[in-house]
């Protein structure tokens, strides 16, 4: 159990749930407050870094972490929402190039994503059927790897900047969209330890903000 500082616990989302709903789970079995710092898309799975106890407070330092994922491109096809959960359309026109854009990218926020826009959620206006003009903002893509590719599909290696959307980033390719998703680092946290519990006073350690903040 989290200590009276509490602590961070790294977790492997499945897919087909939220972020909010692996909280509440986690809230309901623990009986203490919980929270969480960066969502994913419920489609996508991997790390997930939910905070316990008074650790809840180290969110704002946290979210801001850079991230790892793997991504799978599925090629000849769109994606209404640029993931599974959009209406799929095969159109057979294959990408010219499997390049990813590295460096300062200036995305605008899928409908379908967590960003407040005049107090609601983007993906709440989206279920009603609602569009609205989204904000842009720049991210940064520190790296984007084709690791392999066939006929159907190419998978990535990439690393970037918080607050990146990385089904947009797939459907700069043109014909494809992002089929799976999995984030496997967020700073120095790694999904192989998944089912950790890491120390409020160890986070402070490895994740410099923190330590300065507490001086």
């Amino acid at each position: 159990m989290a200590g009276e500082a509490g602590a961070v616990l790294l977790y492997d989302k499945p897919a087909g749930v939220t972020s909010h709903d692996v909280v509440a789970k986690v809230r309901r079995e623990r009986g203490s407050k919980a929270g969480h710092a960066g969502t994913l898309d419920p489609f996508a799975t991997g790390l997930l870094l939910i905070l316990l106890g008074r650790a809840t407070r180290l969110q704002r330092f946290l979210v801001g972490l850079p991230k790892t994922y793997l991504a799978t491109a599925r090629l000849g096809w769109r994606s209404s929402t640029g993931d599974p959960d959009g209406e799929l359309t095969e159109t057979g026109r294959m990408p010219e190039a499997l390049e990813l854009p590295t460096g300062t990218v200036r995305q605008r926020v899928p409908m379908t994503s967590a960003v407040r826009v005049g107090g609601e959620r983007l993906y709440k206006k989206a279920h009603r059927g609602e569009v609205v003009e989204t904000p842009e903002r720049d991210v940064e893509v520190h790296r984007a790897q084709l690791l392999s590719s066939d006929a159907e599909f190419a998978h990535f290696e990439v690393e970037c900047s918080a607050g990146t959307y990385v089904r947009t980033l797939v459907e700069t390719l043109g014909d494809a969209y992002c089929s799976d998703l999995r984030r496997t680092a967020i700073g120095p946290f790694r999904v192989e330890n998944a089912g950790e519990e890491v120390p409020a006073e160890r986070v402070a350690e490895l994740v410099p903000a923190i330590a300065e903040a507490l001086r």
